[in-house]
């Protein structure tokens, strides 16, 4: 899969939690989602239309009287509710709000490898140098990612590697998503 479908899938906080509560069974009505993920319901139904709208998931009309609509996950939807689901397991349980940030995963598939700020820039051409320097700065400070200093090269520069969980879901990412 192309990096953008990442950085598209990313862009709904709660897009990574549906896609990995669905792919684990949670049933594919809203109130059981709701739950599952702990999403506001504006905030829910926001990410589940822009879902709908990328092709990872559609609209089962649903049985019963009244109606009650279901959603089920596309082809394409199983294979990132498969990563989505892989990606929350590495996160655990304190961290599951870093997921939810927009840069996060993005930034973390392009440190598969230790890279400088402007390389990860270079990987991520719409993001922001305030949005990557952020995104950059919190995942230090929940050890996802840690910054060293190359002093061999002239000025100094700053490197970024993922670590612990943060290495964890860059491998994970590396493996589903690619630079084009």
């Amino acid at each position: 899969m192309d990096i953008k479908l990442l950085v598209n899938i990313t862009s709904r906080a709660w897009a990574i939690p549906i896609l990995s509560s669905l792919h684990t069974g949670v049933a594919g009505r809203q109130a059981p989602l709701l739950a599952a993920t702990g999403a506001s319901r504006t905030a829910f139904a926001q990410s589940m239309e822009h879902l709908i709208m990328m092709g990872l998931l559609e609209r089962n009309p649903g049985h019963g009287h009244p109606l009650r609509p279901e959603f089920r996950l596309t082809s394409l939807g199983c294979s990132a509710a498969a990563v989505a689901h892989e990606f929350q397991t590495a996160a655990g349980k304190a961290d599951q709000d870093l997921l939810r940030r927009s840069w996060t995963l993005p930034v973390l598939t392009s440190l598969g490898t230790p890279h400088r700020f402007n390389d990860i820039k270079r990987n991520l051409p719409s993001i922001s140098d305030r949005a990557l320097s952020q995104s950059l700065k919190t995942m230090e400070v929940r050890s996802w990612v840690c910054r060293s200093i190359d002093d061999s090269a002239r000025p100094p520069r700053s490197v970024y590697a993922a670590v612990n969980a943060g290495a964890v879901i860059s491998r994970a990412a590396a493996r589903e998503f690619r630079f084009v």
